[in-house]
């Protein structure tokens, strides 16, 4: 099967199994024909353990480990249930110093916030924090936008002037030359486009954010 069956099956994106394949954990053969991937049902099922597991959050380094009989699945859990256990004790200390504001009364204007500071500090120094990091999809899609907008108005004032020197002057350019010129120059500019919604697509799925987990 073809990458965007994998696509839909798996609910990875293309960038993402790319990632995969250019790590070595993934090599579909190439139809001989024309060179596109062809995706097994065996390489569906790794696609599924990868992300399986990556959601578990083994990193990269480990599946190559277990992808390479380096490691066993059952070690590698081991770890990730200690992985697990320190998060969870982070999380514990955050519960706790909630509940210690809670029962202490204090109002945000009289909150004894020294205390509190330095414990969360030492967390963060940890790699710890509560705040959902996202990344600004709105931003990203502005300047995706506004750098496809400034090519396709440099192509499309090369298209009025080749227009303008064609059917507005005394030296016409014969009609065969003008079609050509406006296929050599519609061709990019129907490519900034089809690009544009292709990253525009990519951003909101957030294979960014996606791609930062590794």
């Amino acid at each position: 099967m073809l990458i965007q069956e994998v696509e839909q099956i798996v609910n990875l994106s293309k960038k993402s199994i790319r990632f995969y394949e250019d790590n070595g954990l993934l090599t579909p053969k190439r139809n001989a024909n024309n060179q596109y991937r062809m995706y097994s049902e065996d390489d569906v099922k790794k696609l599924k353990i990868i992300k399986f597991l990556r959601e578990l959050g083994v990193p990269i380094r480990e599946l190559k480990l277990l992808d390479n009989h380096k490691l066993s699945l059952e070690n590698c859990m081991q770890e990730r249930i200690k992985r697990i256990k320190i998060e969870q004790s982070k999380y514990d200390k955050v519960l706790s110093m909630c509940n210690e504001i809670i029962k202490s009364g204090e109002t945000y204007e009289n909150i004894d916030i020294e205390n509190y500071f330095l414990n969360m500090n030492l967390l963060n120094k940890e790699g710890f924090t509560m705040r959902e990091i996202k990344s600004n999809h709105k931003k990203k899609i502005l300047g995706a936008i506004l750098s496809s907008c400034i090519f396709s108005i440099i192509f499309l004032f090369l298209i009025v002037i080749i227009t303008y020197l064609g059917f507005f002057t005394d030296d016409n350019i014969p009609i065969i030359l003008y079609l050509f010129l406006m296929f050599i120059l519609g061709i990019p500019t129907l490519a900034i486009f089809y690009n544009l919604f292709i990253r525009i697509k990519e951003i909101r799925r957030g294979e960014e954010d996606e791609a930062s987990k590794y």
